[in-house]
C-alpha cells in the first residue's frame, strides 16, 4: 500500500457506525494509512463504552461537550480543546457530559479498532446492548472488558 494524500469533507464522510449507542464516523482507515487510523466518534449523555483495554496506543481530542475519561485509575472531565492520550494496556472508559460530545479518536497503525467497530455496528444491533455478545465480539479484536 503506498501513503496517499486525502481530504475528507463533511459531504464526504462515511455514514457513521452505530458501536453501542456511539456514533463513530471513520475518517482515515487502514485502506488510506498504514500508520495511523481516524475516527470520529460523537454520542449522547451517558453513552461510551465500560472500563477495557486492548494493546494499542489511543488518543482522544475533544471537540465539542464535555466528555468524562477514567485512565489508569484517574478521572477527568475534558472540555473542547483537551487532549487524552491512552498506552496501549491501560484500562480506561469514557461516557459523554450532559448534552453529548463529539471527539476525534486516533490509533498507530497495529489498532484493530475500526474493524472492532465495524463487526459491533454488523452484530450488536441498536438499543439495550448484548453485553454478552459484545464482551465476544470485542475480543476478537484484542479488547478486554474490566467490568
Amino acid at each position: 500500500m503506498n501513503p496517499k494524500q486525502l481530504v475528507v469533507k463533511l459531504s464526504d464522510r462515511s455514514v457513521p457506525l452505530n458501536v453501542i449507542g456511539v456514533r463513530v464516523t471513520v475518517l482515515v482507515s487502514d485502506d488510506v494509512s498504514k500508520a495511523q487510523k481516524i475516527t470520529l466518534q460523537s454520542g449522547d449523555e451517558g453513552a461510551g463504552p465500560p472500563p477495557h483495554s486492548h494493546p494499542w496506543d489511543e488518543s482522544f481530542y475533544v471537540t465539542k461537550g464535555q466528555v468524562q475519561f477514567i485512565c489508569g485509575g484517574q478521572t477527568s472531565t475534558c472540555l473542547p480543546g483537551t487532549l487524552v492520550h491512552v498506552p496501549g494496556g491501560t484500562v480506561h472508559a469514557f461516557s459523554f457530559g450532559p448534552g453529548g460530545g463529539e471527539m476525534l479518536e486516533v490509533t498507530a497503525k497495529d489498532s484493530k479498532a475500526i474493524q472492532m467497530f465495524s463487526a459491533l455496528d454488523r452484530e450488536v444491533p441498536p438499543g439495550p446492548p448484548d453485553v454478552p455478545k459484545a464482551i465476544e465480539v470485542a475480543g476478537r479484536y484484542d479488547v478486554t472488558f474490566h467490568l
